[in-house]
């Protein structure tokens, strides 16, 4: 599974990264660079931040859910701001994980949800 990280705090990224062992994961700390890698291979899940430097997270979700081939990919909201995923269902926000308080047992859980 291709998993793609987009946030700007390399540290949270490295650490999510870790709790991702097993599966392919590439992490990207802007919206542009995490866009133009959609080019070469498509993810099968994404964990997205919401604060991003340049475009913010939302803008990311904006343009992948303007193209066939990447709006249906699963998303993974990943903020210390609360988002009712309600709202975000049209993005295919699946999880929202709180940055303050997630878990290695939540980011299992999401994984094992997607196989």
């Amino acid at each position: 599974m291709l998993i793609h990280i987009i946030d700007d705090d390399q540290i949270f990224a490295s650490v999510l990264k870790r709790y991702l062992k097993g599966h392919e994961v590439r992490t990207f700390s802007n919206a542009i660079d995490a866009i133009n890698a959609l080019e070469k291979k498509i993810p099968d899940l994404i964990f997205l931040d919401i604060l991003l430097d340049g475009p913010d997270g939302f803008t990311y979700l904006d343009e992948i859910a303007s193209y066939s081939d990447t709006n249906s990919i699963p998303t993974v909201l990943i903020s210390s701001l609360y988002h009712e995923l309600p709202k975000l269902k049209d993005y295919n926000v699946i999880a929202y994980l709180d940055k303050t308080k997630f878990t290695p047992d939540d980011v299992k859980e999401i994984i094992d949800g997607r196989r």
